[in-house]
């Protein structure tokens, strides 16, 4: 795990929750963005929480930087205080599986921290469908039309993005749980999403699902 925020107190803060765990280290902090690739090619770690405002490089470039110079890059987490902060949409638009409110409670970001080291995303519906109100384009219409997704992938993604899981997926659908993961791992490739905070952002921007 890779903590990097300006506030000195946060990075503490997050260090003490997180250490406490038997399943969690923190391998290294950063007070900005821009030392984030050096130290996540030393580090490797599975997990980068990044501050979405920094002062240099901040949360979305760092993302960026990340995803584009890291083979087999971490999970991202960016940390904001506000959740409908813009910047955390375009964050998670440039990758980040997911973010943390600053003022979440320690089992929160334990949890968030875990999900994402397993290859998981953190949405939170909610927040997601507020940030993409008004962010309808052309490019995602035109992504969503040519994944020409088959019925069924139409319906997991459309519980994709009221913030299901898999095993919720499988009760709602009535399938197992394989062949919901089947048909997510479907819908992920022919978006070209990258996780399923892309997926769904991509679902809202074309105008598949509604905000609301």
């Amino acid at each position: 795990m890779l903590l990097v925020d300006d506030e000195e107190l946060v990075r503490a803060g997050l260090r003490a929750i997180l250490d406490a765990q038997p399943d969690i280290e923190v391998v290294g902090e950063a007070a900005d963005g821009a030392t984030v690739v050096p130290l996540v090619r030393r580090l490797r770690p599975d997990v980068v929480a990044l501050d979405v405002r920094m002062p240099l490089l901040d949360g979305i470039e760092a993302t960026r930087a990340i995803l584009r110079s890291v083979p087999d890059p971490p999970g991202i987490l960016v940390i904001t205080t506000f959740e409908e902060d813009a910047y955390v949409y375009e964050a998670l638009r440039a990758g980040a599986n997911g973010f943390l409110l600053k003022r979440a409670r320690p089992a929160e970001i334990v949890h968030a921290v875990r999900l994402v080291a397993e290859g998981d995303s953190l949405l939170f519906p909610a927040a997601v469908r507020r940030l993409a109100a008004g962010h309808g384009n052309d490019s995602a219409r035109r992504t969503l039309q040519r994944a020409a997704l088959t019925g069924r992938e139409r319906e997991v993604l459309r519980l994709m993005a009221g913030g299901l899981s898999n095993a919720e997926i499988a009760g709602r659908l009535v399938l197992g749980g394989e062949t919901v993961k089947s048909h997510v791992s479907s819908v992920l490739a022919k978006l070209g999403a990258r996780d399923r905070t892309q997926a769904v952002i991509t679902a809202y921007e074309s105008g598949f699902v509604t905000p609301g």
